[in-house]
């Protein structure tokens, strides 16, 4: 994340001020939500912290994440594995590997979309996610949708 100076609320004008939040709103609404196209395959990740399912004195921190896909090439193409990379803030690296996701193997024909929502506990405040999905087109091509990475954190944290 970009270093932003400290600049004392007296020393600027209330126009300055609320242009400068202004665009740290968007810098954080950009961090929630990434997207990424590969091979035509659009994915975009929106994660989301759940206090509620979460209990800090254990630790433990359950995320949310929900992932949209959206064929926007001409060949149908079929959801065939996943593979997701996870550190938490202490360095510790989890993969998972799998079939599909949510026990399904979408195919998605021109324009279609699938979305879902699935979940990721980690024991700490904050945490990195990346991935791709392996992709199979009628053409018999198979390629990688990538993730980029995108963050787990608990709101108001630092990291």
């Amino acid at each position: 994340m970009a270093d932003f100076p400290v600049i004392k609320r007296n020393k600027i004008t209330n126009n300055q001020y609320e242009s400068g939040i202004k665009w740290i709103v968007i810098l954080h609404l950009e961090n929630l939500m990434k997207k990424t196209i590969t091979d035509n395959i659009y994915i975009s990740v929106q994660p989301k912290y759940l206090p509620e399912r979460s209990n800090p004195s254990k630790p433990i921190y359950f995320f949310s994440y929900h992932i949209k896909i959206v064929n926007q090439g001409s060949n149908t193409v079929q959801l065939k594995s996943r593979y997701w990379h996870i550190t938490d803030g202490n360095g510790n690296i989890e993969e998972i590997r799998g079939p599909g996701v949510v026990g399904n193997q979408p195919y998605l024909k021109q324009a279609e979309r699938f979305e879902y929502t699935s979940y990721c506990p980690l024991s700490t405040e904050f945490g990195v996610m990346y991935g791709h999905f392996e992709m199979i087109c009628e053409t018999g091509k198979k390629f990688n949708a990538n993730i980029q990475p995108f963050r787990l954190t608990i709101p108001h944290s630092v990291n």
